[in-house]
């Protein structure tokens, strides 16, 4: 979603050049540029003139160290002043009080609010090993109440059972009380929204907010909505004491204003960035490598977590050791691996995490969504045993018949085999050592890479 803005920074940051010293004449027009990429990025004005006025006040007179030309120099400046914007460092949610914490979530209608409670209840299962019940006080929303049900059977959360005909206040003091009687570690309960705010929706929440005492109210917000976004967080922090914010859709095409503006607003943290629609897209908020990932610096600390999740270790172990040995890679481990892939949500969805140029690689590698894996799984699954271990006997027949078996087209066979051809070379050079070699494989199977 950053990409605009990143490109217009990268862009500002290559026109300050071979100076010795960052002087008021040659951060002038580079810092115009900056402030009109972030107004085009949708963020706050206010914000826009604090930020322009911060970083003019730390670059202006800075030496240019060694190698370093005034770009990258302004480029630290940069990072520095989006990671302050920002937040600092990552708020971690609050659970230090005597169980169930409860976590009251607020927010517009659309902005994901319920989606967002399933995700949370999923992070807090696995992450901090907690038992969580869900509860929904929407009773306006058609079909509310069995989304977060049908959400909570996905996440494996208990759910607290609602109806339409009952009150909010009712529902969230008999949820509380069934999390107390049932040893709850956590409590997260869905709020209705509105399509804009009005008197009767806050009257609802500050209620609700009364009567469960919550030991986080988090405000979530659609990333995509700007500007209005960041105008609904200030209405949202005036009427409730929020402790923290999460921001949502932000891999949309959205500008990203949202993200550098809500915090400075509402003087909240934001505590989470949600991604895409799957349960398992919630990950905690780090300012300093979201600012990276702004500069086109990517967010390696976060892709080495996130293929940490999913890649199953036991297995992976077993692979390099058959790999190591020279028994070879075969059919059935490549499609152990795409299976890998499709855990983590495939490369595209990886790639927004990769420094500039790999991203660009990245991104232009086919798309690894649910569909085209099964596809690829489908056909190895046609072959029997000895083709998956010995590919090279595959010729037209045999791959007459496995497309038929598939469903497929006999291209896409011959498409997978040159896929598989070309993972397996650079496992039998990784085998050998020869990681520079196959560094220089790569540059030639995508000439963009330096």
């Amino acid at each position: 979603m950053f990409d605009n803005l990143t490109q217009r920074l990268s862009r500002v940051m290559k026109t300050l050049r071979g100076e010795a010293r960052i002087t008021e004449g040659n951060i002038h027009d580079a810092l115009r540029e900056v402030r009109m990429a972030l107004l085009e990025a949708d963020v706050a004005l206010p914000v826009v003139r604090e930020f322009i006025s911060r970083v003019r006040d730390r670059a202006l007179g800075q030496e240019v160290a060694g190698s370093l030309t005034p770009g990258q120099a302004v480029v630290g400046v940069v990072h520095r002043e989006l990671v302050h914007v920002m937040g600092e460092r990552n708020d971690a949610l609050n659970l230090a009080t005597q169980p169930p914490a409860v976590v009251l979530m607020a927010g517009l209608q659309g902005s994901g609010k319920t989606t967002t409670s399933g995700k949370l209840a999923k992070w807090l299962k696995e992450e901090q090993r907690k038992k969580v019940l869900l509860a929904s006080c929407d009773v306006y929303r058609p079909a509310a109440i069995e989304q977060l049900k049908a959400l909570a059977g996905q996440v494996e959360a208990d759910f607290f059972p609602a109806s339409v005909g009952d009150k909010p206040a009712d529902i969230a003091l008999g949820a509380l009380d069934f999390a107390r009687r049932h040893y709850h570690d956590v409590l997260i309960v869905d709020t209705a929204g509105r399509l804009a705010i009005d008197d009767a929706m806050m009257r609802e929440i500050r209620e609700l907010h009364e009567a469960l005492n919550p030991i986080e109210t988090l405000f979530v917000v659609d990333a995509m909505q700007g500007q209005d976004a960041v105008n609904t967080a200030k209405a949202f922090a005036d009427a409730l004491p929020l402790t923290g914010i999460i921001l949502t859709k932000l891999d949309g095409d959205a500008r990203g204003g949202a993200a550098l503006s809500v915090r400075h607003v509402t003087g909240k943290p934001i505590k989470f960035a949600g991604v895409g629609e799957k349960l398992n897209g919630l990950e905690a908020f780090y300012p300093d490598r979201m600012a990276s990932r702004i500069l086109g610096m990517g967010d390696v600390l976060s892709l080495i977590e996130e293929v940490q999740k999913g890649v199953d270790r036991g297995a992976a172990e077993k692979l390099a050791k058959k790999v190591k040995s020279g028994k070879g890679f075969d059919l059935e481990d490549f499609k152990q691996q795409i299976a890998q892939m499709k855990k983590m949500g495939g490369l595209a969805a990886l790639a927004d995490k990769l420094p500039g140029n790999l991203a660009q690689m990245a991104q232009g590698a086919p798309q690894m969504d649910d569909k085209v894996i099964g596809r690829i799984e489908g056909i190895i699954n046609s072959m029997t045993p000895q083709e998956r271990a010995r590919p090279e006997m595959i010729k037209a027949s045999r791959k007459r018949r496995i497309a038929a078996g598939a469903g497929v087209t006999v291209q896409e066979v011959n498409r997978l085999l040159n896929q598989f051809e070309q993972t397996q070379k650079m496992m039998k050079m990784m085998a050998k050592g020869g990681m520079a070699r196959m560094v220089r494989s790569m540059k030639g199977m995508f000439p963009g890479m330096r």
